[in-house]
């Protein structure tokens, strides 16, 4: 089915070089995350069964960016169609204080907060010295400790690391309920995008705060916070940037840990018990991720609702090189809109973070971020 989509491509490829939108200047890429932002060459105009984001429902190609708005909104829709509506956004969610803790040069709170309509979950805020207004990050993860050092695997400590070179953070881990109980004849609330709908409220709880700059929130997570933190920064655009880390950025069903058809993530119906593991035919796709791969959709359609905001996916096993045939069509919609240098993905061989993509990681967010980054 998906290589009748390869004609897309094509069109695809003709949009790209017609040039509709003037370039803009461009800041100057930190050298050690530069070569991040452009495919190997041989995977440059690869594009993948993918089809194309730049091509409406009834398939009228996308030409400007004021028509790109609308494909847009078009593309949001049905995705919360298919995942199910989210509940109204806590507009100012407060920060209760629970304690603190002075870490070298930044303050480290325990807190509790508001995530959902009857739902609060505890976290930590990290807050620089100094007055601010300061860039923040929102960290995600299965708990809150990992990401301030003091979980049990190494090299998941975003928060406290990005803390230290002068961000706000908030670690937040899962709810204790993975999805959000709707009305019967509704839609059910998919449990990935209601974890995105807590990460936006994430969000609002840190633009909040007096000494964070709004404008300036990004949002990273690993393994399941990296499927987190993408359906969370695709899906709400406040967020200015993302980093997803070996999350599995489009489906692929010979990979066992980019297993999006589980319950826990989009294959939730309320009618099917679905048994752990991959799909085969006695342990088939169920719920919206059935009803998505029928329809020949993928992720690579979040991945271009960050456009034209930037984002690094900080690749290993489950996001190798071979992933650019999905984002190169978000690189497009970039270059329709006038801008380059927005997505990016470094590769290391294991799933597990490791010094150098973290040092990656954390330069992104300083060129995103800080002043002097992105225009």
């Amino acid at each position: 089915m998906r290589a009748l989509l390869l004609p897309a491509c094509l069109t695809l490829l003709a949009l790209c070089i017609s040039g509709n939108a003037a370039p803009r200047p461009e800041p100057k890429l930190p050298d050690l995350i530069a070569p991040a932002f452009a495919p190997p060459p041989e995977l440059a105009k690869e594009f993948g069964p993918y089809r194309s984001p730049l091509l409406f429902e009834d398939g009228r190609p996308v030409r400007t960016p004021e028509e790109w708005r609308k494909r847009r909104e078009e593309i949001l829709r049905y995705w919360h169609a298919k995942l199910g509506a989210w509940p109204p956004l806590l507009e100012k969610p407060q920060f209760e204080y629970l304690g603190k803790e002075t870490r070298e040069t930044f303050t480290q709170h325990r807190v509790r907060f508001p995530i959902a309509p009857g739902r609060n979950t505890e976290g930590y805020l990290l807050v620089p010295e100094g007055k601010g207004p300061f860039p923040a990050v929102l960290t995600v993860f299965y708990e809150p400790e990992t990401a301030i050092g003091k979980g049990k695997a190494a090299l998941r400590d975003f928060a406290y690391q990005l803390a230290r070179r002068g961000f706000v953070t908030l670690s937040m881990g899962s709810p204790y309920e993975s999805n959000y109980p709707t009305a019967p004849d509704a839609v059910p609330l998919q449990p990935l995008s209601f974890l995105a709908y807590v990460a936006a409220n994430g969000y609002n709880a840190l633009a909040a705060l007096p000494y964070v700059d709004p404008e300036r929130v990004g949002i990273t997570g690993h393994s399941y916070g990296g499927k987190w933190a993408m359906f969370a920064s695709c899906l709400y655009e406040k967020f200015a940037c993302a980093a997803w880390s070996d999350g599995g950025i489009v489906f692929d069903e010979a990979r066992s840990n980019v297993n999006y058809w589980e319950p826990w993530y989009l294959g939730f119906d309320r009618n099917v018990t679905r048994k752990r593991g991959v799909v085969t035919p006695e342990n088939p796709r169920t719920g919206p991720y059935k009803q998505l791969v029928e329809e020949g959709r993928d992720l690579h359609e979040l991945h271009a609702l960050m456009a034209p905001r930037p984002f690094l996916v900080s690749g290993g096993s489950e996001d190798p090189p071979a992933r650019w045939k999905a984002l190169n069509h978000t690189v497009a919609v970039n270059r329709l809109l006038g801008y380059k240098n927005r997505v990016a993905m470094t590769n290391r061989p294991t799933h597990d973070p490791n010094e150098e993509s973290n040092a990656q990681l954390y330069a992104f967010f300083e060129w995103a971020l800080k002043p002097g980054g992105t225009q």
